[in-house]
């Protein structure tokens, strides 16, 4: 992910109540876009950067355990970013503009604890270009998947990746799977993460599967892209999501995925939404398998 210049990515956790927050900050901001797939999302900001509004570039993502509770890890960046002098300049002071997403990790940990303003501040300080660790780390020490049959759940995890087109063009992903289908390596069939009982593959006919699951997505190019185009990646990249995941965008699913544009290469659009598909999918893969023990090729990959 922090292969795409023009970014930093931050993480806080606690590892005793399994929870935690991932940020990607972007001090000179950055155009953006979203796609919300799922039907059951928690998030901030969404309306804020659809293409009709007035906000031209936001300033950091945070993808964050807590449920709705964890929302509240946004004022935390927002603070960051305020004493940083970075935001939307409305003369009087910067205000930053940090859309936000959730998982809910209640079941995990401790229903108690959960990500706040202090833990996003901390996320957000620990900001840099370094590559995060994947697996059980930030929005991910609290991700499990494959609640599909009501039973027990395999650990999700959060992955990032990076594809590069003609050594000028960077896409890069990060993701955290936590969803209520099974989690597939989808160049191979294996399941890697949920229910490995085929029989059980199939939504029960009385009672409720874990009904508190989502997948989300960053997509971040240094490709020029307008709003309108950010969204349009962001709905490519959904692909991903479902190559990986069975079923996937459910009524108890609360997907979305973010793109942002940093920099200014020129480069076809469908080129790069096909590129953050392929991402999406291998990171979901990467941050699983390690989440779970299994050891996959992590070299990253050329388009």
């Amino acid at each position: 992910m922090t292969d795409v210049p023009g970014l930093s990515v931050g993480v806080a956790q606690n590892g005793e109540a399994q929870t935690g927050c991932t940020v990607a900050l972007f001090r000179d901001g950055a155009v953006a876009g979203v796609d919300v797939r799922g039907s059951a999302p928690g998030s901030s900001e969404i309306e804020a950067i659809k293409p009709v509004r007035v906000v031209d570039k936001i300033h950091g993502v945070l993808l964050t355990g807590g449920s709705a509770f964890g929302l509240s890890a946004a004022g935390g960046v927002i603070k960051y970013l305020e004493e940083e002098g970075i935001g939307y300049d409305v003369t009087v002071t910067k205000v930053p503009i940090v859309p936000t997403a959730v998982i809910f990790d209640l079941r995990v940990g401790s229903s108690k604890i959960r990500p706040d303003l202090e833990m996003g501040y901390e996320a957000a300080k620990n900001a840099s270009t370094a590559h995060p660790a994947i697996g059980l780390h930030g929005v991910g020490i609290g991700a499990s998947a494959g609640g599909i049959s009501g039973g027990d759940r395999s650990r999700g995890g959060f992955g990032t990746t990076s594809i590069h087109i003609d050594d000028k063009i960077t896409v890069g992903v990060m993701t955290v799977a936590n969803p209520m289908g099974n989690v597939f390596d989808n160049k191979s069939g294996k399941v890697i993460a949920g229910n490995l009982d085929r029989n059980k593959w199939i939504l029960p006919k009385s009672g409720e599967p874990w009904i508190e699951n989502t997948v989300l997505v960053l997509v971040a190019t240094n490709a020029k892209l307008n709003k309108e185009e950010a969204t349009k990646v962001a709905q490519m990249a959904q692909d991903g999501i479902a190559r990986t995941i069975i079923p996937s965008h459910t009524m108890h699913d609360g997907d979305v995925v973010f793109a942002v544009s940093t920099g200014s290469e020129e480069c076809n659009i469908n080129v790069i939404g096909d590129a953050a598909a392929e991402a999406v999918a291998y990171s979901i893969i990467l941050g699983v398998s390690a989440a779970n023990g299994i050891e996959l090729d992590t070299t990253i990959r050329k388009l």
